[in-house]
């Protein structure tokens, strides 16, 4: 009888997890009265041993160091929090790097933290991060998509610097995370520490290299632990004044604007979660830097910065994305600009993990340039994603998504899986198929034309330890391809590529600034449909660590890529690093030399670009962040010399953070090619995530027909909401 090879692979992937988990390290986690969350580990609850662990070895940027520094871990629990306390034992520590900064912005501090898989899965894992001052970071771990940072969780931490070191608490609500309610509850849980004057991170267990946390968790032991019910509501409330200019001399009169928008999460079961909102306000706050957009083949992929698609966005990914990979998300909730609503519902049902969402945005991006047919027009998103774990990280997984506007449709239905054997072998692929249509707005009501279809795969395979890590993908995009929802480069085209790489150390890297050496090379061939040729890009190169967080790399490309039916050569030359050169200052640079191509679609050519930055971080006292950066991007016609364009970007931030929730912060960013400036102040009190206060002035300056940039749009916004928990 002949199986099928999926099924052969998840029964020997079961076994091997099988006998992994009777490895495991298990604590069992015993009830307390609640601590108090200051940073001080004088409470009765932390008199007891803390946990018995072997010893912390380094991950990054090498292997297998033990950590020279003592850290003691307590953990305990009630009916409603999850309680974690850290010593970080240090023989320097006057020379413990610590800010008060804004949320997710401190990993050049030192820092310590854990991976928690509260459902036990391998499929899924809250990552907390705490710096000496108390400072949060957070994010959402998947098998598919990795650490996500964009999302906030509801926690609570503290720290405290002290003459051995310094010492952290956090306090986790059991409403802020998933899990299945029952008398034994299994978590897993993954303990790490940041070194920042040695550049070195540390984690119990251990991660080898080509191995995750869901590969390494040992076991949390809960006896009856209950999910709280969970109903948040969520209010805001937003005001703006906007102003446009009327002539060189004048403006327009200021316009008023307030909205009233309402969000709510409802826990179904103890590990589905029900989101809805109605008029929400879906402003960034955050300005997005200003990138160089002149000559771009591909378009700029921005993040997304809006709390309702942030939270658990990294369940919706597919395996082989991101990366080299041509498609980067299969849902870049961007797309969607002006939601009128939306909901979301997310959860876990034994090995299966679901989630689906909608929305409705109120202004679409016009695909199709379909003018008045769609004007006045809501685009309604539809995106239902499945995937069943296989254990530690391996999973089958299924996709469909939809998008329906004013009479054309774009619907896409494909699976995906990822597999490790061994934990360093990895294999990975995807299959999508997409149907798009447009129905007719004359004649026959219904009827259709411009259909287009098509399919797109990648299957790719990777494998990693300490000394050597190769890789390789092949991926097809067909000429009918397309996907609303996501953000990829093209369609029409097939390509695969191969990477190695070998690493060197030092035989003492604790006395060594020298950490890895790495060489490495990388090269990919391809067939362009659409663009009518063949493309190959090879490059060779060498990265090297060293202590104070130092990189430096140095790579040479050769290559060439087809463009309206020629051939160009875009081979070139690349160097970048950075490095903490004190506890208060960062430098980073980078410089490029070579080929390529003027993206004209009537009159291409051959050019050359010289292109380079510089910036840096400076952090004179804990409260104060002054980050810099300059780009500038030259090119010149490669027949005659001729220049074409000069662009410089220019991007400053400037933070006081007077405590963990209040900062007042300015940016400062220009861009030449555009000829825009643009000057944005915030103030920002965060109580919690969710609960938040905003004020923000902004004004666009631009050269429009005179030498001088004069401002052409200026306002003023507030925005206040209030996360309610019962």
């Amino acid at each position: 009888m002949k199986y099928p090879i999926i099924v052969v692979a998840a029964f020997f992937l079961l076994l091997q997890n099988l006998a992994h988990a009777q490895t495991r390290p298990e604590f069992r986690v015993s009830r307390a009265e609640a601590p108090t969350i200051d940073g001080d580990l004088s409470d009765p609850v932390w008199d007891d041993d803390p946990l018995v662990l072997s010893d912390w070895l380094s991950y990054n940027p090498l292997y297998g160091t033990p950590m020279p520094h003592r850290t003691e871990v307590h953990i305990v629990h009630d009916e409603r929090n999850i309680y974690f306390a850290f010593h970080c034992y240090d023989n320097e520590a006057e020379r413990i790097r610590t800010t008060i900064s804004r949320r997710d912005s401190v990993f050049n501090d030192d820092w310590v933290g854990l991976s928690l898989d509260s459902n036990g899965s391998g499929q899924t894992a809250y990552h907390l991060f705490v710096n000496p001052s108390g400072v949060q970071m957070d994010a959402l771990n998947t098998s598919s998509s990795g650490e996500r940072f964009e999302a906030d969780l509801v926690w609570d931490s503290a720290g405290k610097r002290t003459d051995d070191g310094y010492t952290v608490e956090i306090k986790l609500p059991l409403q802020s995370i998933r899990f299945q309610s029952g008398h034994e509850v299994r978590m897993g849980i993954l303990f790490w520490r940041r070194i920042s004057r040695t550049g070195m991170s540390f984690a119990w267990p251990d991660l080898p290299p080509g191995q995750w946390v869901f590969n390494r968790h040992a076991q949390l032991i809960f006896s009856d632990l209950k999910q709280p019910r969970l109903l948040e509501l969520l209010p805001s409330a937003t005001y703006s004044i906007s102003q446009l200019r009327a002539t060189t001399g004048n403006w327009n009169s200021a316009a008023g604007k307030s909205d009233i928008g309402l969000s709510a999460k409802y826990g179904i079961t103890s590990s589905i979660t029900l989101d809805a909102t109605v008029n929400p306000d879906f402003s960034q706050v955050e300005s997005d830097a200003f990138q160089v957009q002149v000559n771009q083949r591909y378009p700029i992929f921005f993040s997304e910065k809006r709390p309702f698609f942030m939270e658990g966005m990294g369940l919706f990914n597919l395996a082989g994305t991101g990366g080299d990979g041509n498609m980067i998300t299969a849902f870049h909730t961007r797309k969607i600009i002006d939601p009128s609503w939306g909901s979301k519902l997310t959860g876990t049902a034994g090995k299966f993990t679901f989630g689906v969402l909608n929305a409705s945005d109120a202004t679409p991006q016009d695909i199709g340039n379909r003018g008045a047919a769609i004007e006045g027009e809501n685009k309604i998103f539809n995106v239902g994603r499945l995937t069943y774990g296989l254990g530690e990280s391996n999973y089958l997984g299924a996709i469909f998504t939809d998008s329906e506007h004013a009479g054309r449709h774009n619907r896409v239905a494909g699976g995906d899986m990822s597999i490790r054997f061994k934990r360093r072998h990895q294999f990975s692929a995807t299959f999508l198929t997409s149907e798009t249509g447009v129905n007719s707005t004359e004649g026959t009501v219904g009827a259709v034309y411009d259909r287009a279809d098509g399919t797109a795969e990648q299957v790719s395979y990777f494998f990693s330890d300490r000394k050597y890590a190769f890789g390789t993908q092949i991926e097809h995009y067909g000429n009918g391809f397309q996907m609303d929802t996501a953000f990829y480069n093209r369609s029409g085209f097939t390509s695969g590529w191969g990477y190695g790489e070998i690493n060197f150390y030092p035989k003492n890297t604790n006395q060594s600034a020298l950490k890895r050496v790495n060489l490495f090379t990388w090269n990919k061939y391809g067939r362009d449909q659409i663009q009518d040729g063949n493309e190959r890009f090879s490059l060779i190169g060498i990265r090297v660590n060293f202590t104070r967080q130092g990189f430096l790399r140095v790579d040479q490309a050769w290559g060439r890529e087809p463009w309206r039916g020629e051939r160009f050569n875009n081979s070139r030359t690349r160097t970048q690093g950075s490095v903490q050169i004190f506890r208060w200052l960062s430098l980073n640079g980078n410089f490029n030399n070579g080929w390529s191509t003027y993206y004209n679609s009537e009159d291409p050519f051959q050019g050359r670009t010289k292109s380079g930055g510089v910036g840096f971080t400076l952090q004179p006292n804990q409260h104060m962040n002054q980050s810099a950066s300059y780009n500038r991007v030259r090119f010149n016609r490669a027949s005659d010399g001729q220049h074409i364009y000069t662009v410089h970007i220019v991007n400053l931030r400037s933070t006081y953070q007077f405590n963990k929730r209040f900062l007042v912060r300015a940016i400062e960013q220009f861009d030449s090619s555009r000829r825009r400036v643009l000057i944005d102040l915030l103030a920002s009190y965060e109580f919690v995530p969710g609960t938040v206060f905003h004020a923000g002035y902004g004004s666009l300056f631009e050269r429009l027909d005179t030498p001088e940039y004069l401002a052409t749009n200026r306002g003023l916004f507030f925005k206040a909401s209030y996360l309610h928990r019962f």
